[in-house]
């Protein structure tokens, strides 16, 4: 089986003690459809993460935010059965005052920080919402889903933590 390697930065901007999240309702043939994820998106040639994340912040958004306003907070990464293989990127930055532009990914809306766990995620998101709020330092982890998108494995800097 060959694996599609991708690398992407997703990003949660923070206000008030609120993300801005992302309702992923617009794409018909989208991995996240219906799902509630930050924004971010995929690596164009020769950018690093940095990069990404202010373009693709910028695009989703309109906010445009200083690159030493993201704070790189963890790697992670995803495997899938379906042959699926991310690296993902992940920071957060303080959200700019005003709204966000429209985006055609979907609805931009902020939601609580204690309430984002009774949105649709991905099980793995949980994990990492977990983190954010957990731990200042870096962190790498690794999320193994089947081929219904279950997931099956967690490991937290080397260490097992499947739930």
């Amino acid at each position: 089986m060959t694996t599609d390697f991708q690398l992407t930065t997703l990003c949660y901007l923070e206000r008030d003690d609120k993300y801005l999240m992302l309702h992923r309702v617009s794409k018909k043939n989208d991995i996240n459809k219906d799902k509630w994820i930050g924004v971010g998106g995929h690596f164009e040639d020769r950018e690093s993460p940095e990069e990404c994340v202010k373009r693709e912040v910028l695009e989703e958004t309109g906010y445009d935010i200083p690159l030493e306003d993201f704070e790189y907070r963890g790697i992670v990464t995803f495997i899938s059965d379906k042959g699926d293989y991310e690296l993902m990127s992940l920071f957060t930055a303080p959200c700019p005052d005003g709204e966000p532009a429209f985006c055609n990914e979907g609805e931009l809306v902020f939601v609580g920080k204690k309430d984002v766990y009774d949105l649709n995620l991905w099980e793995g998101d949980r994990i990492f919402f977990r983190l954010l709020e957990e731990r200042r330092d870096f962190f790498s982890l690794k999320m193994t889903y089947d081929i219904e998108d279950n997931l099956r494995e967690a490991v937290l800097d080397g260490k097992d933590i499947t739930p």
